[in-house]
């Protein structure tokens, strides 16, 4: 028995359906207050390209995108 996979689909120009909406990253700014689920309050340090760098007072944490569990405040 084959396991199923899942497969990003390629959109038609011609299909009726609407295209998939991209993916929209938030923006993150050296100095902002930020909260994260598991962390808790910090403060961004460093933006890079892909992740940023957050100082959550006994530690610092690098995070990369998707940043699904951060949050601006």
């Amino acid at each position: 028995m084959k396991t199923s996979r899942s497969v990003t689909r390629r959109h038609l120009p011609t299909s009726p359906f609407k295209r998939p909406p991209a993916l929209v990253f938030d923006e993150y700014a050296s100095g902002e207050l930020v909260t994260h689920d598991k962390y808790g309050l910090g403060r961004v340090l460093e933006v890079e390209h892909h992740a940023v760098v957050i100082d959550f007072g006994p530690h610092k944490m690098r995070i990369t995108e998707p940043y699904a569990r951060l949050f601006k405040l």
